[in-house]
């Protein structure tokens, strides 16, 4: 019997809006970027650094909010993560030092975005069977407007009331609606009395290919599956958060005002939206693994593209090429986990191959603003990118369904065989 109205639209709704303000506003690290090199003459592998810290932060926060959230739901970890981010950003506005840069971003705001994918998209894949894609795609959509809406009212901010100001402007708003935002969410239906897609029929259905066993994480860890999945985030994270960071440095040094700069940022976020929406829809029509390796070659495609970006033209055709492949990555990992390896622990499976992911965004960004400090010029970090989105594709390429028996044999501690 369907009900009338599913709790679960007002998961997805607050989801969306946890997605697009934290990620918003983590995207505005480039936009703060300039500033802060002007402020206080710091190198950008430096202030890259901070940033890298906040990722390596977020992957290990991540593995351990996968796991709460399995036990526990995601209102508490939400409503705590929210409040790291928003004071840590309020705090911003009093930086001087270098060490506090670390502390303030790459601890309390590491922290603080640590949960808005595995908790949100763990959570909307337990109220969701049937539309699993398309509901994480709506979801995803919050991202990419937050990353088109806030780096540019982050860059009003700063043009009219300087970037201290800026800084506790946007703190503030984070920390009031992150934490309320967080008392809508449920662990899942079963916690109100409700099945799966608000439909009794969903008991019976599942995406999942190992649905019969849903494996734990170390059963996953006994899969080639899982490692490749693995190596693919670290290397999709390796590209997509140094972009994130330097694109806007990127875009000043080709010319551009600050505010076309980040709109360049904006034109990211925007485009993903459409790549998020598309996604979410394709994945429920041909299964992760494929839609995962079109997002791969159009990211390829991007990051061939930024090697000749000359003009401003060129960056924001990059932006948008960039900003489907982006968008459509976030919106069709958590719907492959749970295809392959089912919902039990999905939290955690989500958790551990996001701190994988991270482990690349920790290295890319800090590592290519030395490459830059040493030649004075982007060029050979994008070509090693472009190198890095090869690698990450080619263990997706080869990817292929655990087998149930195989599943079945894992359990008595046996490797899994493709």
């Amino acid at each position: 019997m369907k009900i009338k109205y599913f709790y679960g639209y007002n998961i997805v709704a607050a989801s969306f809006l946890i997605q697009g303000i934290c990620i918003g506003a983590m995207f505005t690290y480039g936009v703060f970027f300039k500033e802060l090199q002007q402020a206080f003459g710091w190198s950008r592998a430096l202030i890259s650094g901070a940033s890298s810290l906040a990722f390596f932060v977020m992957g290990v926060g991540a593995m351990i909010a996968g796991t709460l959230n399995d036990k526990i739901g995601p209102r508490i970890i939400l409503t705590v993560s929210g409040a790291s981010i928003g004071l840590g950003y309020l705090l911003m506005s009093q930086l001087s030092l270098p060490w506090q840069l670390y502390l303030l971003y790459g601890l309390f705001a590491g922290i603080g975005f640590s949960t808005h994918d595995v908790n949100t998209l763990s959570t909307v894949a337990r109220w969701f069977v049937k539309t699993r894609g398309m509901m994480t795609g709506l979801v995803k959509v919050g991202t990419g407007i937050g990353q088109f809406v806030i780096p540019l009212i982050a860059s009003a901010l700063i043009a009219a009331y300087g970037w201290r100001n800026a800084y506790l402007m946007v703190g503030g708003f984070v920390l009031l609606t992150l934490i309320a935002l967080a008392q809508f969410m449920k662990r899942d239906p079963s916690k109100i009395g409700l099945l799966p897609d608000g439909n009794a029929q969903s008991r019976f259905c599942d995406a999942s290919p190992v649905a019969d066993h849903s494996l734990s994480l170390r059963e996953a860890l006994r899969t080639k599956q899982f490692w490749g999945i693995c190596f693919a985030e670290f290397a999709i994270f390796f590209c997509l958060f140094t972009v994130l960071v330097h694109i806007v440095p990127h875009a000043m040094d080709q010319g551009l005002k600050p505010a076309m700069a980040a709109s360049v940022l904006s034109t990211i976020g925007g485009a993903s939206i459409l790549g998020r929406l598309v996604m979410g829809m394709v994945n429920d029509k041909i299964g992760g693994r494929k839609s995962l390796m079109v997002c791969f070659m159009v990211l390829i495609s991007s990051l061939v593209l930024l090697l000749f970006t000359g003009s401003a033209g060129m960056l924001f055709l990059f932006a948008v090429v960039y900003g489907l492949a982006h968008g459509g990555i976030f919106t069709v990992m958590s719907p492959m986990l749970a295809e392959f390896f089912g919902m039990r622990s999905h939290g955690q499976l989500f958790g551990t191959v996001l701190f994988a992911g991270t482990i690349g965004a920790t290295i890319g960004p800090i590592l290519t603003g030395h490459v830059f400090d040493i030649t004075g010029e982007y060029r050979m970090a994008f070509m090693a990118l472009t190198g890095f989105a090869i690698s990450g594709f080619m263990p997706i390429l080869f990817l292929r369904p655990i087998k149930v028996g195989d599943a079945a044999k894992n359990a008595g501690s046996q490797p899994m065989s493709e």
